[in-house]
């Protein structure tokens, strides 16, 4: 042992007492935890919040119950802002979004059993999306508390494993402060994610003499050698570079224009990355490089790109189409978490380091990689960016309003700093294509997980950390059922949310995968709902726009209702394309086997010849 301490070790320390954690983290060379404050005599509970503020947490989102009430008894006490859900789904999702738009981590807190269930949707949203979150469980009584069949006492900690990256049990309230440290530094190490913290309810009201525990630092990975293997690479001109960024980038703004400026590279965007770089540049070409994302990216990465540098992406199967993104000649591979490196992306060189690292590296490097001006490439995605505005303008519609157009309006209605929270509906995809984002953080889509009425609470999360920004959701009919209760949310804490409901009155996703499949749908049909009727129960302001004759003044007036707001947006959809869907589909049928393909085409004509109309539901 060379007497450093490894990031296992550094993470370990959460659990010890805040001098001898800071030792450790001074010993490595990163930033060593801040010096412990002088013990005083806290309750667990007490030490619980005076550490979640030490690290910076602006609210805590949740539910409290009979194991948590000693908790929410002390935010009260000491002034930590909460906000109260209607379901722990929904509390998961107000995290999410409050730490995808503030850049901070997210924090919930909830009861063990229903609550830990109710909640593990929304923590594998965050885990596949790289969103760091603490959840707070006040755990079952154990030790000389313990006695059998208490109530919630399914084995929680065995439940969350799986999908968070972590799960912290305190044992002792001396613990406490340590272990919230060693929580908010596990979520934030290298991918960022969803981190458990188990405290058992006894332990929140004893009292011991407590030292608070400040932020901490986890070292970052950079590996040196690929590093240098990588500027080799880049350092031949011949070949022409193209940019693919994602979460991992979201930061680094200015050096990622720079980079790009400085490569004379395209750059292209996963749905999470949205917004790393100005897609009002005129080196930005959309999200993806594929037939499933932007025309405009396949077209130039397929002319101009011999080398794709893809910094901060993972690959995952949402964002690549059912990963149907082509293999380029040459690829890098650079990502904070070795796990990720070269998955479903074949690279030349993978390269196991921080984004930030990576791209200050290869600016310093500017003499070895720069390329010379390209005018006709920036010439050429503004006249593709021209062709793709042409089709947007084609009316898609006869009657309704057509959800692609709407988006275009919306964005044109919106601020450029407003954030925009988009659901899962067939118009996500649109939506990844034509909603120019040219700021950080203000884009944001359920993409790992798909969890259906994300946008709604999440919305809520990004309006409590901003309440004087415009914050604006678009979910459909189908989603709004899994969370739309969280609308009375909005009504009590007067959060302004602007909720725009696709009202197609169906799983339209799923019909257009059905009618493909089988050419006919199943369990797709939605009831009908009041909407008007809906909002006036909930307390908010309603809206409803039915045709496209005036929808940029009709998206405006929603959008100036002081408070929150329910808009209906009678959808249709005609026959306009949607390259995520078709380049799934194409994918899919590619890796059928011969004998599958016999199958499903014997079925289909089948089913083309019966003379009996098939019934829709």
């Amino acid at each position: 042992m060379d007497g450093r301490a490894t990031r296992r070790q550094f993470l370990q320390a959460g659990l010890a007492p805040g001098a001898a954690a800071g030792a450790l983290l001074a010993e490595d060379g990163a930033e060593a935890a801040p010096a412990a404050a002088a013990r005083r005599m806290l309750s667990g509970a007490q030490a619980l919040v005076e550490t979640l503020q030490a690290h910076g947490c602006r609210c805590v989102y949740g539910i409290p119950g009979a194991q948590a009430n000693e908790l929410w008894d002390v935010f009260k006490q000491l002034n930590l802002p909460y906000l109260l859900a209607t379901h722990e789904f929904s509390a998961t999702a107000m995290a999410d979004g409050y730490a995808r738009s503030t850049g901070e981590t997210g924090v919930l807190c909830v009861v063990p059993g229903p609550g830990v269930t109710n909640s593990l949707t929304g923590l594998g949203e965050a885990r596949l999306d790289s969103t760091p979150l603490v959840c707070i469980i006040a755990d079952l009584a154990e030790g000389e508390h313990y006695r059998p069949f208490q109530i919630h006492s399914i084995p929680n900690a065995e439940l969350l494993r799986p999908i968070v990256k972590t799960v912290i049990k305190v044992e002792d309230s001396a613990q406490i402060p340590g272990a919230v440290a060693q929580a908010f530094a596990a979520a934030r190490d290298g991918e960022p994610g969803p981190v458990a913290l188990l405290v058992s309810y006894p332990l929140l009201v004893e009292r011991k003499r407590h030292a608070i525990c400040g932020a901490w630092a986890a070292p970052s990975p950079y590996d040196a050698a690929a590093v240098e293997r990588a500027i080799c690479l880049l350092s031949d001109r011949r070949l022409g570079v193209g940019l693919h960024v994602g979460l991992g980038c979201m930061d680094l703004g200015p050096r990622l224009v720079e980079l790009a400026e400085m490569l004379q590279a395209p750059v292209s965007t996963s749905v999470s990355g949205k917004g790393s770089l100005p897609e009002n540049h005129p080196l930005s070409v959309g999200w993806g490089y594929g037939p499933q994302g932007s025309a405009v990216a396949e077209h130039v990465f397929k002319k101009h790109v011999d080398l794709v540098l893809a910094v901060g992406v993972k690959f995952s199967e949402m964002t690549t189409g059912f990963y149907s993104l082509p293999n380029p000649r040459h690829a890098i591979h650079v990502n904070v978490e070795r796990e990720h490196l070269g998955r479903n992306f074949p690279a030349n060189v993978c390269v196991h380091a921080d984004a930030g690292l990576f791209v200050d590296a290869l600016l310093a490097a500017r003499d070895r990689i720069c390329r010379p001006s390209r005018p006709k490439l920036a010439a050429e995605i503004a006249h593709q960016k021209q062709d793709e505005r042409k089709v947007a303008k084609k009316h898609a519609v006869k009657c309704g309003v057509d959800p692609y157009r709407f988006l275009l309006a919306l964005r044109c209605a919106t601020s450029p700093d407003a954030l925009l929270y988009v659901d899962v509906t067939v118009a996500e995809h649109w939506a990844a294509e034509i909603v120019q984002v040219t700021q950080p953080r203000t884009y944001f889509n359920p993409t790992g997980n798909q969890s259906m009425g994300w946008s709604v609470p999440a919305s809520l999360g990004g309006q409590k950390a901003f309440p004087g920004r415009q914050v604006v959701t678009v979910t459909g009919d189908g989603c709004f059922l899994m969370s739309g209760m969280e609308i009375s949310t909005a009504a009590r804490e007067g959060l302004p949310v602007k909720f725009f409901i696709l009202d197609d009155r169906g799983y339209q996703y799923m019909q257009k995968l059905q009618k493909a499949a089988y050419l006919r749908t199943t369990a797709t049909v939605l009831a009908h709902i009041d909407y008007a009727a809906f909002a006036q129960s909930m307390g908010v302001g309603y809206r409803e726009i039915v045709a496209e004759g005036n929808l940029a003044d009709e998206i405006a007036a929603s959008l100036q209702h002081p408070g929150p707001v329910l808009t209906r947006v009678a959808a249709e959809y005609g026959d306009r394309p949607i390259r995520l869907i078709n380049a799934v589909r194409d994918r899919f049928i590619d890796e059928l086997s011969a004998a599958q393909k016999a199958r499903f085409l014997g079925r289909l004509g089948a089913r083309t010849l019966d003379l009996k109309p098939e019934k829709n539901d």
